[in-house]
């Protein structure tokens, strides 16, 4: 029985003793080892080539082809902008732009060439070196760094003479030049150091200008130099086109002188003007001072730059007063409302639903036709035109005029201006209308507004652009007499040219005649609105519209004058003389056969002279003199025309005193109050004083301690609200 039990024993012992026996050997370990571990490195290997040229296979080709390739980007030369006689206004020239190549120089050469650099480059020396030594996240040196745009070839010539090697690379720029940079600064605007249009014309015809930019590639070693042999690749660059515009450089230098002389002699925030071709739209000149270098922008002050850079003949709005009444007059005339005979009855008031709207002449200007209105100027006798029209028939002739749209001149930032809707207008209202208040418009709207009034009724588009032409000579754009539309008819156009004429030769635009040319024009004045909304009664704009020949109109000349500070503001003195100034010059300068003869008379220097020795001056030349009776001690400061100038014979000369008496032609009347008496009040109690009148008390606010001991109008004279009063101050000593 026991040896079943030891044989099954033994053969389990025996099994248990060849299990023992299965032994994996060191050599197949290892194997097995390694070839794990080769498993997971291929796997790994295999993941960083996917993640290499799959995941980050753009970068790493990008990278590696900025190492060993070097692309120059061809800057295109802008194209040119010329007036229309071929004149070149602005134009690019070559420079150069530098660049350094910091990992091939040396560091025992870094200080060297930054001194070199910065010295001829004008720079600082460490934002060179620092430049020059910037570094990447990962630690290396940029390949290339741009230094400085815009350098002289003079310059290039020198650094080249300098042995900087390899670590400093020259490629060619252009930089933009304006020639006339004295003139047309709103008008062309500028760039940027890119070269990419700012503002102005630069700006709106930016995509013709620029042209299209090319580059050449080139395959490098190490050092960034050009491998033999390898490849290249070139794209030319294509120039921009040639932008010529309507302009004439000759109307713009007499319009901008004008307009310089017109802001200083009366001390003005701002003047702006145009010249205009009425009977095909063409701006021949444009402006507004104070302006800018276009050559040198003031770039540092940024505020400033917007305000220099804006023409205000488009982008700024306002009541035109009194110019507006030309399209009174003309849609009246058109509708049929009025006709030549019509008469007036001007009681220096009207009542309008219950509401007394004045005429500026308070007293009234009594039975008048229809010419002697216009010439009068009268604000009864257009409300009366406004009224009779109705909302609907005078709205129409508004909008038709172009009136709360712009017209696309192409200058650019013009705006609309503002017409009251027709639901929210009531009959006072309409009647302001009628007279230039309620609505308000641009420049560059009413010139073109009163243009089709004059050239036989047509409403053209204006235009500042002739034609854009690239450097092959294609015409990519051509601009050319557009009519909008018909507005009123020949025949209506010559009876207001005539009735405008009139107020040249008899009424408020005497001082807008031109020796041996007929002219016509209308006068305008308005108040400006404050902070608060409110009506100004010291901030006011004058205007002046004038044109001529009267029977074929060559040119049209709009000047707005925006807040004089002078002692009588006057669109017939503040604005007028400068118009005449324009038309006279522009006539001459383009040949215009004189149509009419004129006794002339030579403006006499009168500056120095007492008030009332000036007066009598200028009435032995010939000329009548515009002054304040109040000042006729005072000492003329200043007059306008200026000393010398040909007028005709009977204008009027404005004659700026030192006084401070501020009166204004308004649209209604004026109200004025009596001046009271501020010697020995304190700065406080004068300006309370003076406050409650309505009155401005102007003083030296660095001698303004004590009490006052002069004032320049003295007490009792009636003066109109807003009249500034000037006094000095003194500090009475204790005996």
């Amino acid at each position: 029985m026991k040896f079943p039990i030891q044989r099954f024993r033994r053969r389990k012992s025996a099994r248990r003793s060849g299990a023992a026996k299965v032994k994996i050997a060191p050599f197949k370990r290892k194997l097995l080892v390694a070839m794990l571990i080769s498993g997971v490195a291929f796997l790994l290997i295999i993941g960083k080539l996917f993640d290499v040229s799959v995941i980050k296979g753009k970068d790493w080709t990008q990278k590696a082809l900025r190492q060993w390739t070097r692309v120059t980007s061809l800057k295109a030369e802008r194209g040119r902008i010329l007036d229309r006689n071929g004149t070149v206004l602005a134009s690019s020239y070559t420079t150069y732009q530098v660049c350094l190549n910091p990992q091939s120089i040396q560091p025992s050469d870094r200080e060297r060439i930054a001194y070199i650099l910065s010295t001829y480059l004008n720079m600082d020396y460490d934002t060179v070196y620092n430049k020059m030594t910037k570094r990447r996240k990962n630690g290396q040196l940029y390949s290339q760094i741009k230094l400085k745009d815009q350098v002289d070839k003079e310059v290039i010539s020198k650094l080249n003479s300098m042995q900087l090697g390899s670590g400093v690379s020259y490629y060619s720029d252009v930089k933009r030049d304006y020639p006339e940079s004295g003139y047309y600064a709103q008008l062309i605007g500028f760039t940027n150091i890119d070269g990419d249009g700012q503002t102005g014309v630069e700006l709106t015809y930016n995509k013709y200008l620029a042209g299209m930019d090319g580059y050449q590639k080139a395959d490098t070693d190490r050092d960034n130099n050009p491998i033999p042999g390898g490849e290249e690749e070139y794209v030319p660059s294509i120039p921009g086109a040639d932008v010529i515009l309507t302009v004439d450089t000759g109307y713009q230098g007499i319009l901008e002188n004008a307009l310089q002389e017109a802001c200083v002699i009366n001390n003005a925030k701002t003047v702006t003007g145009i010249l205009m071709q009425p009977q095909t739209g063409e701006i021949l000149a444009i402006g507004s001072y104070p302006t800018f270098d276009s050559s040198n922008p003031p770039r540092s002050d940024a505020k400033m730059l917007l305000e220099l850079s804006k023409n205000r003949i488009v982008t700024d709005t306002y009541e035109p007063g009194s110019t507006f009444k030309v399209i009174t007059l003309a849609s009246a005339l058109e509708s049929g409302a009025v006709t030549v005979g019509t008469e007036f009855r001007c009681r220096g008031s009207m009542l309008v639903k219950g509401e007394k709207i004045k005429c500026w002449k308070s007293d009234g200007h009594g039975t008048e036709t229809l010419a002697e209105a216009v010439q009068n100027s009268c604000n009864p006798a257009f409300m009366s035109m406004a009224l009779k029209m109705g909302v609907d028939t005078f709205y129409d002739y508004i909008y038709k005029f172009g009136f709360d749209e712009p017209t696309g001149s192409g200058v650019m930032g013009e705006t609309s201006g503002s017409v009251m809707h027709k639901k929210y207008v009531r009959d006072a209202d309409l009647a302001r209308i009628g007279f230039g208040q309620s609505i308000s418009c641009t420049g560059m709207q009413l010139c073109t507004a009163v243009s089709a009034c004059i050239n036989g009724g047509d409403l053209l588009k204006p235009y500042i652009v002739s034609e854009i032409v690239d450097r092959d000579g294609n015409v990519l754009q051509k601009n050319e007499r557009t009519v909008v539309r018909r507005v009123i008819s020949p025949g209506t156009s010559a009876t207001i040219r005539s009735m405008l004429q009139g107020v040249v030769e008899k009424g408020s635009g005497r001082n807008a005649q031109v020796a041996g040319y007929t002219v016509g024009g209308k006068t305008g004045t308005s108040q400006k609105y404050d902070e608060s909304g409110s009506i100004s009664s010291s901030k006011l704009i004058a205007s002046f519209i004038g044109f001529a020949p009267v029977d074929d109109p060559q040119f049209i000349c709009l000047i707005v004058v925006d807040e004089p500070q002078v002692p009588q503001v006057y669109g017939s003195t503040v604005a007028a003389p400068f118009v005449q100034q324009v038309l006279a010059a522009a006539l001459s300068y383009a040949g215009v056969t004189p149509d009419k003869e004129s006794r002339i008379a030579t403006v006499p220097n009168v500056r120095g002279m007492l008030v009332k020795d000036a007066v009598r001056a200028l009435q032995d030349a010939g000329l009548q003199a515009i002054y304040i009776e109040a000042e006729e001690e005072s000492t003329v400061a200043n007059q306008s025309p200026a000393a010398n100038t040909q007028v005709v014979r009977g204008s009027t000369v404005l004659l700026y005193s030192t006084g401070y008496a501020f009166f204004s032609e308004l649209d209604e009347e004026t109200v004025t109050v009596e001046v009271p008496n501020l010697i020995g009040l304190d700065r406080i109690d004068a300006l309370d004083k003076l406050k409650e009148l309505g009155l401005i008390l102007d003083y030296d606010r660095q001698n303004c301690a004590g009490e006052v001991y002069y004032q320049d109008i003295t007490e009792g004279f009636r003066v109109p609200v807003g009249t500034v009063i000037h006094v000095m101050f003194e500090i009475k000593t204790k005996k």
